[in-house]
């Protein structure tokens, strides 16, 4: 089983969300740090249960800094079918959304893509994640752009830019 966490958080607190997060013994390979209304992904894999990933890790997450209100927004996502593990770093991560019945369509059709490093399709107020590779802000528009091309069900993104996590 596979889920994400996405977090918002407080002006300031950023760091210590990250410090926390390292404490709890998530891999670094795991966080993402985004630029976009989502400030970090946090990517769970090997779940064995919903169970499991709630009591290790959601409830754990969403108290960190609980007094101080670090993190203002969290939203997780839990995967339905996982397309290929990657141990690379994603340039970007698209959140889109399509209609349920073209799901699995659209997700064949991002894992064709030599820029596409990996599609899940997701339970959530978004339907797929996909982490893309790019070369700079010009090469990630050409692979949007083609994303859109070779997926037309596609009917909305939110793309984040993804950094390195330097703490």
């Amino acid at each position: 089983m596979k889920a994400y966490m996405c977090l918002s958080c407080k002006v300031g607190a950023y760091n210590k969300v990250l410090e926390e997060l390292l404490k709890l013994n998530v891999p670094r390979g795991d966080i993402f740090l985004l630029f976009g209304p989502i400030d970090i992904l946090v990517q769970f894999t090997g779940l064995n249960s919903l169970e499991e990933f709630i009591e290790k890790w959601f409830n754990p997450i969403v108290t960190i800094g609980d007094e101080e209100a670090w993190i203002t927004r969290s939203m997780t996502l839990v995967v339905i079918k996982e397309g290929p593990s990657h141990a690379e770093e994603p340039f970007a991560v698209i959140f889109l959304n399509t209609q349920p019945r073209n799901l699995e369509k659209v997700q064949t059709a991002l894992l064709t893509i030599p820029e596409v490093i990996s599609a899940d399709t997701v339970f959530g107020p978004y339907d797929l994640i996909c982490q893309v590779r790019a070369k700079d802000r010009a090469d990630l528009e050409r692979v949007i752009s083609h994303i859109h091309k070779i997926a037309p069900e596609i009917e909305g993104t939110m793309t984040t830019i993804s950094a390195m996590l330097r703490i």
